[in-house]
This record gives C-alpha cells, sequence and structure tokens, in this order.
C-alpha cells in the first residue's frame, strides 16, 4: 500500500489531485499489471488485447482519453473476472512525423539532415527519442492506464526490426514483394511516396483549362483540356477513341506540343472516352497514373518535369527551376499569348492532399518497392466473411469489405531515413540481393560492391506485425501460443485500413499454420473469443515448426483460418466533438485538452463522462457540464464512504480490522449480507439486477448503459434511498446496529468492486480504507468482479419498495403542490383496496412518516379520489390533512392535463392490442404488460374523472 493512504477516517473534503498520482505510481511500482506468461495446464481464461501504439512524438488528445478509458475499462473487468489479462503497451517510431520533428528542430540551428549524413542523423533521432519520446507514456501512466509496462515495446527495437526484416524476406521470397518505377502519390513536402491511404481528397474550387494543340501537316487543331497545365510539358501523346468518328481521319497523325516544339502521336486508346469532353486527351505518362499504363500500352515515352520538390527540371525547358504553381501562371500566359489557349471554365477538382503535412500531392514516376496484396486480401476477407473477426458496430464490416475487395498494391518504400531499411543491397553489376543479414558478397557476379537500398519501410508495414511480432514471432514462443490471437482491439475508424485491415492481412497470412492442427480442440474456439484458456484451444497450441514455417498455401481449413486471425474481435469508438457536435480542430479553437480537463474535474470523473456518453456508432459530444455532473457524482460516493466511515467508528471500531476480505474474494452476489428488512431484501436484489445489467452491457461494449446504471444504482438507489432507510437502525439504541453496520460494509465493498472499471482511483483509495490499511489483496484491481447471484434477487422485494417508493414521492409531490413548509409535520390519509399494500405501509410507516416528513398515518375505508388535494394511483390514493385553501382552477386545471395524458395512454394501448401484428410478434409478456396496464390506466381515468365532478361542484358551492 502507498504512503500517506487514510487508514481510518477519509478527509472531509474529496481531492481527486490528492489521491491519483499516488494510486497511479503505487500501480506501477508493485507491477500489479505485470502478467506472467502461464504454464502448459494452466486452465485459466485468457483476454489479451493490444493498445494501437502512439506515435513516439504524440500528446495525449480527447481521442486518446476515450480509446484508452475503454480499453482500460474492459481490461480491469476480465483481470477482476479472473483472466489472465494481457494488455500490451508499446510505441510507435512514426517515420515521417518523427523525421519531420528532428528536422524541424535541426532548421532552428540552422541545419539540415543532409548536413550530418544518414548516419549522424539517425543517432539525432536517437538522442530526440530518449529526451522527448516518452510524453505520451508519461501521461498514460498518471492516469492509470492498468498496461503490462513490463512487455512494453518500441517498433524499432532490435527483436521487431528482426522480425520486419524476415515478413519482408519472406514476401520477397514468395514473388509477393517487387520493385519497379510506376506512379506513386508523391509529397513534395515530406519529399517521399506515401499510399492511397495517406492522401485525403477534397473538392476545391478549381479551373478547367482548354488548350488546341495543331496537327502536323494540316491547318486543324485536336482540343484538350486539362487541371494542370504545367504538366503538359511532359506531353508523349494524344488519345482519341478508336470509335469517334470525329477523329478516324487523323488516326496515325501528330500534333506539335505547344511552347515545347515537340512532336507527338496522336493514339487510339480507351482513355479517351467520346462522350466526355471534346472527346480526345492528353498523355503525360510520367505524371498521372491512368497515362502511365496508357503510355505502357503504346510504348510512350516517360519523361519527368518536375523534381522531388515538385520543382519543374531540366526536362521542363524555359520553366526549370520554377515552383509547379509558378509554372502554371507561366504556362498558361505563354499559350494565351501564342493562341494555344482557347477556353477557361469553373471546375471543381478532387484534390488530394497528404494526410501528414496537408501538402497537395503530386502523382509522380518512381522506382518504389510494393506488395502484391491481392493474396493477403483473399485471406482477410474471408476471415471476415466467416465472421472469425468480428466488427462492432456491425456496419462496419461490410465498409472493410467493400474496401478489401477494390484493394490496390501497396506503395511499402519512404524516401525517408527514420525507419525500418529496406534489407535490399544493390550490386554494381545491376542485380538487387534482399537477405536477412548484410551480404558480403554479391551471389550473381561475386562482387563486393554492395550498397543497402536507401529508402525504409511504410511505418504501417511493421506496425501491421505487431499482434504476432510483440510476442515473440519469429521464434515459436510461449507467448504466441498463449496470447494468440489476441481477443481485441479497440480502435477508431480512421485507422480502419491503414492498420486494422493491414494486421489482419499480415496476420492471416504469417499465423497461418501449413496443415490442420491435430489434438484436442476446446469449446473456446466456438464461444466468445475472450473466453480461451491457454493450452486448450487446439488451433492456438500449435507447434514452432507450424509457427515459423510462412507457409503461403492457398487452401486453408477453417480451423487455419481461425487460428491466424491477430483479434477475435473488432470495437470502432465513436469521435469526440466538442459540446455543438463540432469536428475538434485547433484552427476552430474548439481543442479540449484531456489533461486540463482532468486537472479540473478528475481522471475518474472525466472516464465517467465518456464512458456515459460511449454509445456504440454514436460520437460523443463531450460537454465540461456532464464532467462537472460526474465530478458531483464522485464526492457523493465519498460523502457517503465517509458515512459509513463515521458510523463503523462509533458502533463498532474493530468492524473494519476484523474484516477477512471473503468479499473480495467472491464473484458471487454480496457475501455475509444478512437480509433483515424489506430495505435489505430489496437493495440486495437490486445489486444483483444492476450487476447483471453491467456485465451484460460492458460484453455488449454499451459503456454507456453500465455507467449509467451503476450511477442510478449508487446514487438514486444507495444514497438516496437505502441509506435513508437505515438510519434508525445505526443509531446507538438499536440492537441491530452492528449488523446493519455490517451489512452497509459488504454493500459499499461490493458497489467499489463493481464500479472499479470505470473510476479505479477514487474506488480504490476508499477500498483500502475499508480494511483500515489492510487489504485481503494488493490492490482493488485484484478483487473479484461482481456477478449475478439468482438466489438473491427477490422480485416481490423490488415491487414492494417500488410501491412504498411511490408513495414517498407522491407525498413529497403533495408537500410541494400545497407548499407545505419544509420541517412542518402533517398527517396523512391512505386508502388502498389491496390488504397486502395495507400491511405493507403499515409496516414501513416508520419510514413514511421520516421520509414525508409526515407525522401520522390512518387509512381510510372510502376512496380519496373525488378530494382535490389527493393522490391517486393504481394501488393507493393518499392525501394530506392540511388546511390551506385549495386553487380548485388550477387543481382542475392540472387534473384536465392528467385525465388527458392517460385517455391518449389508454388509446395507444387499446390499438396495440386490436393489431394482430403487435399480438403476433410481441413477446407475450409484453402483451399481458400492456392488457395489465390499460386496466390500470381504466381506474385512474375513472378517479380522474370523479375529482373533476368533485372540483366543479366545489367551483359551484363557492
Amino acid at each position: 500500500m502507498p504512503e500517506n493512504v487514510t487508514k481510518t477516517e477519509l478527509p472531509k473534503a474529496y481531492e481527486p489531485s490528492a489521491i491519483e498520482t499516488r494510486w497511479a505510481e503505487f500501480w506501477v511500482k508493485e507491477k500489479l499489471f505485470s502478467v506472467a506468461t502461464p504454464r502448459e495446464g494452466d486452465t485459466r481464461p485468457v483476454f489479451t488485447l493490444l493498445l494501437p501504439p502512439p506515435n513516439v512524438t504524440g500528446r495525449l488528445h480527447m481521442g486518446h482519453m476515450l480509446n484508452q478509458t475503454q480499453m482500460d475499462i474492459i481490461v480491469r473487468w476480465h483481470r477482476m473476472r479472473g483472466f489472465v489479462t494481457l494488455w500490451l503497451p508499446g510505441t510507435d517510431h512514426a517515420g515521417i512525423a518523427t523525421q519531420m520533428m528532428v528536422e524541424r528542430q535541426l532548421a532552428s540551428e540552422g541545419k539540415k539532415r543532409t548536413d550530418l549524413g544518414r548516419e549522424k542523423f539517425i543517432e539525432r533521432v536517437w538522442e530526440w527519442k530518449q529526451l522527448y519520446g516518452g510524453a505520451i507514456q508519461e501521461q498514460m501512466r498518471r492516469l492509470g492506464a492498468s498496461v503490462d509496462w513490463d512487455r512494453e515495446y518500441f517498433t524499432m527495437d532490435e527483436n521487431l526490426s528482426r522480425a520486419v526484416r524476415e515478413v519482408f524476406v519472406r514476401l520477397y521470397e514468395q514473388g509477393l514483394i517487387y520493385r519497379g518505377k510506376y506512379i506513386v502519390n508523391w509529397c513534395p513536402r515530406c519529399v517521399t511516396a506515401i499510399s492511397d491511404l495517406e492522401v485525403k481528397h477534397e473538392d476545391v474550387a478549381g479551373k478547367l483549362w482548354e488548350i488546341r494543340y495543331p496537327v502536323v501537316g494540316t491547318n486543324e487543331f485536336i482540343t484538350v483540356a486539362t487541371t494542370r497545365p504545367e504538366t503538359m510539358l511532359g506531353d508523349t501523346a494524344v488519345a482519341v477513341n478508336e470509335r469517334d468518328e470525329r477523329y478516324k481521319h487523323l488516326h496515325g497523325k501528330k500534333v506539335l506540343l505547344p511552347l515545347m516544339d515537340r512532336e507527338i502521336p496522336i493514339i487510339t486508346d480507351e482513355l479517351a472516352q467520346p462522350e466526355f469532353g471534346t472527346g480526345a486527351v492528353k498523355v503525360t505518362p510520367a505524371h498521372d497514373a491512368n497515362d502511365f499504363q496508357a503510355g505502357l500500352r503504346h510504348n510512350l515515352p516517360q519523361i519527368e518535369v518536375m523534381d522531388e520538390h515538385a520543382r519543374m527540371n531540366e526536362n521542363a525547358g524555359v520553366y526549370a527551376g520554377l515552383d509547379r504553381y509558378e509554372a502554371r501562371k507561366r504556362v498558361l500566359e505563354d499559350l494565351r499569348s501564342q493562341g494555344f489557349l482557347v477556353g477557361e471554365k469553373d471546375y471543381t477538382v478532387a484534390l488530394g492532399k497528404c494526410d501528414r503535412c496537408g501538402t497537395v500531392v503530386e502523382p509522380r514516376l518512381s522506382t518504389q518497392w510494393f506488395i502484391k496484396i491481392q493474396p493477403l486480401a483473399e485471406r482477410a476477407i474471408q476471415v471476415v466473411e466467416k465472421d472469425f473477426v468480428r466488427f462492432t458496430p456491425t456496419n462496419y464490416r461490410q465498409i472493410y469489405l467493400n474496401w478489401m475487395r477494390n484493394i490496390h498494391d501497396w506503395t511499402i518504400s519512404r524516401q525517408l531515413w527514420w525507419g525500418h531499411r529496406i534489407p535490399a543491397w544493390h550490386c554494381s553489376c545491376g542485380d538487387i540481393v534482399v537477405a536477412r543479414e548484410t551480404p558480403s558478397s554479391c551471389p550473381k557476379c561475386g562482387g563486393s560492391e554492395l550498397k543497402q537500398d536507401p529508402d525504409v519501410l511504410d511505418t504501417w508495414f511493421s506496425s501491421g506485425l505487431l499482434p504476432f511480432t510483440s510476442l515473440g514471432w519469429p521464434e515459436a514462443t510461449r507467448d504466441l501460443e498463449v496470447f494468440y490471437p489476441t481477443s481485441l482491439l479497440i480502435t477508431g475508424f480512421d485507422i480502419l485500413f491503414f492498420w486494422v485491415a493491414r494486421m489482419i492481412m499480415l496476420g492471416c497470412w504469417f499465423m497461418a499454420p501449413p496443415e490442420k492442427p491435430t489434438g484436442h480442440v476446446g469449446t473456446g474456439a466456438l464461444a466468445r473469443p475472450a473466453e480461451r484458456s491457454p493450452g486448450e484451444n487446439g488451433e492456438r497450441s500449435l507447434t514452432a515448426r507450424m509457427w515459423a514455417s510462412g507457409d503461403t498455401r492457398a487452401s486453408l481449413t477453417d480451423g487455419d483460418l481461425r487460428a491466424s486471425v491477430p483479434f477475435r474481435e473488432v470495437y470502432i469508438h465513436a469521435l469526440v466533438r466538442d459540446a455543438e457536435r463540432q469536428k475538434m480542430s485547433k484552427t476552430k479553437g474548439n481543442v479540449l485538452d484531456p489533461i486540463q480537463v482532468i486537472e479540473k474535474y478528475g481522471t475518474d470523473a472525466t472516464r465517467f463522462t465518456l464512458a456515459a456518453m460511449s454509445s456504440p456508432g454514436t460520437d460523443i459530444a463531450f460537454n465540461e457540464s456532464r464532467t462537472e455532473g460526474y465530478r458531483a457524482f464522485a464526492n457523493k460516493i465519498w460523502n457517503a464512504a465517509r458515512f459509513m466511515f463515521m458510523n463503523v467508528e462509533r458502533i463498532d471500531p474493530n468492524l473494519r480490522p476484523g474484516l477477512k476480505g471473503e468479499g473480495a474474494r467472491s464473484h458471487m452476489g454480496i457475501a455475509g449480507f444478512r437480509q433483515v428488512t424489506l430495505e435489505d431484501r430489496w437493495i440486495l436484489s437490486r445489486f444483483n439486477s444492476v450487476t447483471k445489467n453491467v456485465n451484460d452491457s460492458l460484453a455488449a461494449y454499451r459503456f454507456d448503459e453500465a455507467a449509467n446504471a451503476i450511477y442510478d444504482f449508487f446514487w438514486g438507489e444507495f444514497c438516496d434511498w437505502y441509506l435513508e432507510l437505515i438510519k434508525p437502525r445505526l443509531s446507538p439504541e438499536s440492537k441491530d446496529a452492528r449488523n446493519t453496520c455490517a451489512n452497509l460494509v459488504a454493500l459499499f465493498e461490493s458497489s467499489l468492486r463493481l464500479l472499479h472499471p470505470v473510476m479505479p482511483f477514487i474506488t480504490e483509495e476508499i477500498w483500502h480504507a475499508i480494511y483500515d490499511g489492510k487489504p485481503p489483496l494488493k490492490s482493488l484491481s485484484l478483487a473479484a468482479y461482481p456477478q449475478t447471484d439468482e438466489e438473491q434477487i427477490a422480485r416481490t422485494a423490488e415491487t414492494e419498495m417500488a410501491i412504498l417508493q411511490d408513495l414517498i414521492a407522491s407525498v413529497r409531490n403533495l408537500r410541494a403542490e400545497l407548499k407545505v413548509e419544509m420541517k412542518q409535520r402533517v398527517p396523512a390519509e391512505i386508502f388502498s383496496e389491496e390488504p397486502a399494500i395495507r400491511e405493507l405501509i403499515q409496516k414501513n410507516a416508520g419510514a413514511l412518516e421520516r421520509l414525508a416528513n409526515v407525522e401520522q398515518v390512518r387509512f381510510v375505508d372510502e376512496s380519496l379520489a373525488k378530494l382535490p388535494s389527493a393522490r391517486h394511483t393504481s394501488r393507493f390514493d393518499v392525501r394530506l390533512i392540511y388546511e390551506k385553501k385549495v386553487d380548485v382552477g388550477a387543481e382542475r386545471e392540472k387534473a384536465t392535463k392528467e385525465l388527458d395524458r392517460l385517455e391518449r395512454e389508454k388509446s395507444n394501448g387499446e390499438r396495440q392490442l386490436a393489431d394482430e401484428g403487435f399480438i403476433s410478434k410481441a413477446p407475450a409478456n409484453v402483451v399481458e404488460q400492456r392488457r395489465v396496464r390499460v386496466e390500470e390506466l381504466k381506474g385512474l381515468i375513472d378517479k380522474l374523472r370523479n375529482k373533476l365532478g368533485e372540483l366543479d361542484q366545489n367551483r359551484l358551492s363557492g
């Protein structure tokens, strides 16, 4: 236990900052969340979750806070339920982002990376990482994330780098990695190729220019249209469609390229469609993906007119050295002055921008490394179609499948210095050697002049391997056998294709065994994926040879596929928006810093806000007023604990030191709870019902329903009702005081365990105080999570308490309507036709008198329905004896409105009961509830009509 934990009495004021740092440090210091790999024969179920690795450059934002809150809730819930629970943390090297950060630092010193050279620059990046790269991990520790810090990885660690090389080499040997010159998305700011996913498109207002090209040897012109006129300097053909009658006489002729005086052919190709524009298109193979393919079909030259910084190069003639946009301006001026520009129209352009830096991307001809993705995609499609990987919300399943069915080869090389360098060496003879280790000579010519490829791999290549490489692959480790496949992935939609899809593709490729596993296949293969035991699932208990093989057979059994997936479930969380449901952005100035929110309200209140607003598929409109409300909830818990401790110390100071902690180890219901009174039976039943609700909600990732159920129970039922009801039993005169105190402690302790995954700090503090600083376990996070004990559910007690609560609420409302002063006690009259209800009220008359502030409860034999100062329900009538003139007009207006409401409800109910479709489709209990309710409404309506008649009589007599 950390120092300064209160052993006997909690401070009067709840101060989150005073306890949260202390417990966060304690959890890490004591290694409470470090997981020893289970040995053979261990039958405990396993739950594994991989933390989406934040960038080494990162700082916590509200999206991280939501993601980590949901993960921590699920992880703590499983750990407390007895699962071997591994939450695996790590950090991504973030190639482009980190290199940009260090280059910015160098620029402030007046230097460039080229001034240092590659080796020195990489040393500088490692230095930067050591100094600044741990910020987000420290923030996670501060938030109490229950990850296994002993297993923390960095994607550039040597063991992971070795695994990355192994994957690259195997894919190359399997013919799935190739190198070639193709059109790629090129970022002139980052000076590297980027994948299609890293390009964000937005529609902007642009122009469409029409340019006429002279046909050589004629007086004719052929007109083409373009949104990028600067690229015409690299045109090598004009294409028309063979079916287009307008241009048949020009087949085989040439045009003179304006400004460049270069003759280029008119070709026939499907690239040109007669119905679009003029039916003729310019062909620039080095600067457009479609033109590139057309160029290959017609063996056209590929003339690059821009360099890697998007400046015009020597092939651009007089425009060499100009920025692409300055060149556009000059080209248009020259075309206009020479009579070649014949049209200019407003046009909406789908502009592609680099997702990292926002620079407009340039299609560029470049030599890159690619993965032939289709074979990997086919498996990744299969496992989702067969539900071996399931998505929540379910609509993401189809989104994933649509994308996978239209996937393109993956550009995996990046023109950076920081990252996993491609394990390929170029020999002076022209051969390329791909190897796991640096080769000493070229296998083709025997030469030793080998230079490693300068490019590095896309960051997502290495992070896509993490579900298995972080567990020791390519070695066949016990960790892989126990913890792979992982159970769940919680992440955002923004990286569904960047990361989730690639993990599925790579996991299914490299973790699929070469032959069907033998041995016992446990029921865990068909159960919810979290519920597996290490070594029990035959699909996972593979030999080292199977795991390390890298077999590439296309045909795999369902068992093979099920065993190969990186995770069983994917939960896609929503976005956190501002209170007005606007997306948070720096430009809008509406970004919330979660650390500032935490400092203001506490971590527990912030976590509870995010959980209570987390409904699958619905974005969160984060409002600090909600957090303020949940800060008040934490205060309520704190004050309830102080009330409990005050009574324990007064009634039996030895009660807490004598606790053995049976409850902390008991999953079912509340151990040792004595059911003496109605409120005891009721609160025990409600606790078990709420426990079922919370467990079911967490299993379905309904964080909102779980949080709200706990909130309603703790505040609405435990604090507002149960504590008030048992106060007389806690008095010094009560013979039941010690038993009541013991019940209170047992209930409070169980409630803390129920709440702990959502609010870990305040629950840990109070839980240790319950055991007087000597708890049976090191931490509440290791205690048993409550499970429903059906034998402790008492529906009769819940019904009776609901009647009593309704009666008390009715009297309170009457007092408010009659404007009875708070301290004034007044008599009450009650009528009920049901003897059981009269008996119930008589037994609990003391509670009614105390909680509704009445001095005398008297039963009458006739209905009170006609009296204007009475409250009518289907079970009882109640009125207060209070001599104060009744506003007959106001009472009549109120009764009329209520009568109208009840009649509408009755009509709706009768209409449903007359509907054959409703009767046949609705559950039988729902239909019966409707019938009962309609009968109740008929009685209430009769009473209200009588009351209105009485009010009319009073008005006439008055």
